[in-house]
Parts: C-alpha cells; structure tokens; sequence
C-alpha cells in the first residue's frame, strides 16, 4: 500500500534539502533519507510545508 500516487512519488524532495523520500506508511509521512525531517500525508496528500515538518534526530 502507498500513501501518494506513484507518480507523484517519483518527483517530490525534502524542500529543506532537496533529498529523497520515504514513505512510512503506519506513521502516515514522508520521511527525507538526508535530513530525517517528516512530513505528515492527510488523505492521500502530501503537505510538504516546512512548518509542518517534524525534524529528525541530528537537529
């Protein structure tokens, strides 16, 4: 199962930092594999606003 459209998958980036995203699918987020940043997927959309990221670790 996906959280957002496979096409949609395939061009979106971290906007903090341009990196690539993973999904988690039970957290319901992306989560950028450079900086560990996460941002929440409501009903299928991603909302990639840096003031609803949650950062990661190394902050």
């Amino acid at each position: 199962m996906s959280l957002i459209d496979p096409v949609l998958s395939e061009i979106l980036v971290c906007p903090a930092d341009h990196g690539s995203l993973d999904e988690d699918v039970p957290g319901s987020r992306l989560i950028c594999t450079r900086c560990g940043r996460s941002y929440p997927v409501r009903d299928g959309i991603p909302v990639m606003l840096l003031e609803e990221n949650e950062r990661g670790e190394d902050d």
